[in-house]
Formats: C-alpha cells, structure tokens, sequence
C-alpha cells in the first residue's frame, strides 16, 4: 500500500506544482500572447517528463533524511 501511496502522491504532486510553474516561467518569459498557452503546455510536458521521476525517486530519500535530522 504504502508503494501506491508514494506513486500516486509524486504523480499528483510532480503534476500540480509543474503545471503552475511551468505557467509562471512560460508567462514570465513571453508574457501573455497567442502562444502562451501552446507554449505553457508544451513546458509542462518537457518538465513533467524530468520532474516526475526525479520526485518519485528523491523524495523518499529526504523525508528519510528529514525524519533523522528532526529526531536528533
């Protein structure tokens, strides 16, 4: 169970936090045009492919890491 629980969490969580911040950077570098949001989604596409495995594999690793710092 807890195996889902981390794959469902990075997904969602990789998802939410690049679909925003690949808008605030696209928005950022371009400001507000008729490709805007082709540009936005083609962003998130790239960074969601790169973010999500990076997410689901470090993410354990600092939460571990946290865990240990914080019950010193």
């Amino acid at each position: 169970m807890e195996k889902k629980v981390h794959l469902i969490f990075s997904v969602v969580m990789s998802a939410f936090m690049i679909f925003i911040m690949s808008f605030v950077v696209t928005y950022m570098n371009i400001g507000w045009t008729e490709q805007t949001v082709d540009k936005w989604l083609t962003s998130f596409v790239y960074a969601w492919v790169v973010g999500f495995p990076l997410l689901f594999v470090f993410a354990p690793i600092f939460k571990k890491a946290i865990i240990k710092s914080l019950s010193k």
